[in-house]
């Protein structure tokens, strides 16, 4: 595909073409790839002088189209050129000479597949015009939406599956495409991050049917890094972090994507007077199903990406515990309550002067 990338050398790596593709721009030295025919996609057929062959087809699940004196041919896999030579050789067994005329009205959504540090990795359609929410609402965020027009790219992908994660590499953005009857793919890698820090141009590759898309973790950010890439259009605007025990506002809280763990404990209002700054408990469900557990000192003062104040992921659930005294006085509370009545009632009886 041409404005795919760079590419001086190519490399054969497991039977895939490796291309990278760094910050400066380049154009493949082979041609695009031709879009081929789906079900879904909606054609015009005309033949010269003769307009009562004239159709409008929709490709069918099975790969066919309907045609007049013809019935049904199968298109699914053929380059619009492939298609009209198809459609030519079978009125020419009916017709002398013909002249077809085809035109590709609509397209169908693409399926592409996006998976890795996203915030909703999985398979996803993408058409010609499309409305993505940069944003996960599953815990009742303000989603922002991206409307974009033309023909999908890989940023939209991005932006469809809601944006990286807090661990998401945008160093190593891989979009892996299979070649037509070679059983082989090709792989393309985009370095979107030398773009953000340098303002280089940006590599923004189209998208085709069938396409998958992998966001690698990092294996370490900086605090710089970790804020540049959650002030792009590359990470969703907020996310939802749940807040609980000893604050002034426990709930959700809705933060920026990327804050630090102090952002949601101030968000909440802070620690109130029982608050145990020393023994803040960080829960996050991994997506594996198991759920990590970190113990943390509150430090509103350290950086971000800081072992006591990291950066946190949607969903995540911040507990903040209760001081030495707190506990002490609620253990004393919880064991004097049930006593409560018996007191009160040997209170009343010595009031009247009768023994107990």
């Amino acid at each position: 595909m041409r404005g795919l990338g760079l590419a001086a050398s190519l490399l054969l790596v497991g039977g895939s073409s490796l291309i990278p593709v760094g910050p400066a721009l380049a154009q493949l030295d082979g041609p695009a790839p031709r879009y081929r025919l789906g079900p879904g996609d909606r054609l015009l057929v005309k033949l010269f002088q003769l307009e009562s062959f004239d159709s409008s087809v929709t490709v069918l699940p099975d790969g066919t189209v309907s045609l007049p004196r013809i019935g049904s041919l199968r298109l699914w896999g053929l380059s619009l050129d492939e298609a009209r030579e198809a459609i030519t050789r079978a009125y020419g067994a009916v017709l002398r000479r013909p002249v077809v005329y085809l035109d590709l009205v609509a397209t169908r959504p693409l399926r592409v597949t996006v998976t890795g540090e996203v915030q909703r990795p999985g398979l996803y359609s993408m058409g010609l015009n499309d409305t993505n929410q940069l944003a996960n609402t599953a815990g009742g965020g303000t989603a922002t939406t991206v409307v974009s027009q033309g023909w999908p790219t890989l940023v939209e992908a991005i932006q469809k599956a809601g944006g990286l994660t807090a661990r998401g590499d945008l160093r190593r953005v891989t979009l892996v495409r299979p070649i037509r009857g070679s059983g082989r793919s090709e792989t393309i890698e985009v370095n979107y991050w030398e773009a953000l820090r340098s303002g280089a141009p940006m590599r923004n590759p189209l998208i085709y049917d069938g396409d998958s898309i992998r966001i690698p973790a990092a294996e370490r950010q900086s605090e710089s890094e970790l804020l540049t890439i959650a002030s792009s259009s590359f990470a969703p605007t907020s996310i939802t972090v749940n807040v609980v025990g000893e604050v002034a506002r426990p709930g959700p809280q809705q933060v920026r994507a990327n804050s630090p763990l102090s952002q949601a404990v101030l968000s909440a209002g802070g620690l109130n007077r029982r608050g145990n700054r020393n023994t803040i408990e960080l829960i996050r469900l991994q997506p594996n199903g198991s759920v990590e557990r970190k113990q943390l000192v509150y430090q509103p003062e350290a950086s971000l990406g800081d072992s006591n104040n990291p950066p946190l992921r949607d969903g995540d659930v911040v507990v903040v515990d209760r001081h030495l005294w707190a506990k002490t006085t609620d253990g004393l509370k919880a064991a004097v309550e049930p006593l409560g009545p018996v007191l009160n009632a040997a209170s009343i009886f010595r009031l009247f002067g009768v023994p107990f």
